[in-house]
């Protein structure tokens, strides 16, 4: 069994509710929630991309059309800046704009979790390795995570997926791995433990949402039994996989995000904004008086 074949395809669930941000989401996917002027979605499929990733798959569900539609040419649009003579906003849009035939999507009926969402992409995967990218963990750093992730694959192959350290008290929010030998961009996993307690972490790795994985794990997943949160769970499936197969962890050299929090989407909208030329000077102006007025608050408290 080969276990370095090229990794050409990328999964991007998207298929969730976003309960956390209502009323936001009531009336539209929380993938298309902005950081700065991009919707998270897209941060993902521009990092898969840049990793050499040709073919995007999004598993959706119900009132996610906006996501399709997204990614979708809009004559109507470019015609109308193309009138005003704002070239460099159609250039934007063209950039983003995927290649014709490159991106698919399945629908995810039921709700089922995470493992059920990777699931229902297998018939457009097939028989061959696929990245996998959380949307709502967004990648904050001088590289995309993925472009570290295929280094580590292109060398040890198997499955591989990115790491990050958390404090050692808070391991009972992540999943954490336990550390093996180490390689040139990582090191070997020897297991997998679900949100333990400090005292029972192996280690203060946790799983940030990025994986390269091998096909054999939709065999696992259609006879995978629900799990925590009575949801069909990847990583009980990803550790009956590796029994059989290798995993390694590339620790990235970044920041994630969790934009599926409120607390990780405005940490992600300072963050990216402090980026930009034509915003981190007055931005951090306004940042400091903020600080300065909260300070005098809690003084007189």
């Amino acid at each position: 069994m080969d276990l370095k074949r090229p990794v050409r395809k990328a999964v991007i669930p998207v298929a969730g509710n976003g309960t956390r941000f209502l009323p936001a989401t009531k009336a539209m996917p929380k993938e298309m929630l902005t950081i700065v002027d991009r919707p998270v979605v897209q941060y993902a499929v521009d990092e898969a991309m840049q990793a050499g990733i040709e073919n995007i798959i999004f598993v959706t569900s119900r009132n996610k059309t906006a996501i399709e539609d997204y990614f979708d040419s809009n004559p109507e649009l470019i015609a109308s800046l193309t009138r005003s003579g704002k070239t460099v906003q159609v250039a934007q849009l063209e950039k983003m704009l995927p290649l014709a035939g490159t991106v698919s999507y399945t629908r995810q009926q039921v709700p089922l979790g995470l493992g059920h969402a990777v699931w229902c992409a297998r018939e457009l995967v097939g028989d061959e390795p696929f990245a996998l990218l959380l949307p709502d963990m967004v990648s904050y750093g001088s590289r995309g995570c993925m472009s570290g992730l295929m280094d580590l694959y292109e060398e040890v192959g198997g499955n591989v997926f990115a790491v990050e350290q958390c404090a050692p008290e808070e391991t009972s929010s992540y999943g954490v791995v336990a550390i093996g030998q180490d390689v040139r961009h990582g090191f070997q996993v020897t297991g997998m433990v679900e949100k333990p307690k400090p005292a029972d972490a192996p280690s203060n790795y946790y799983l940030n949402g990025r994986y390269i994985l091998q096909p054999q794990i939709f065999e696992l997943l259609e006879s995978q039994e629900r799990g925590a949160g009575n949801e069909i769970q990847l990583t009980d499936s990803m550790q009956k996989l590796l029994k059989v197969q290798p995993f390694h962890a590339h620790p990235y050299q970044g920041r994630t995000f969790d934009c599926g929090s409120k607390r990780g989407f405005i940490e992600a909208n300072v963050a990216f904004a402090m980026m930009r030329a034509d915003m981190s000077g007055d931005l951090a102006v306004t940042i400091q008086e903020l600080l300065d007025a909260h300070a005098t608050k809690v003084r007189a408290a």
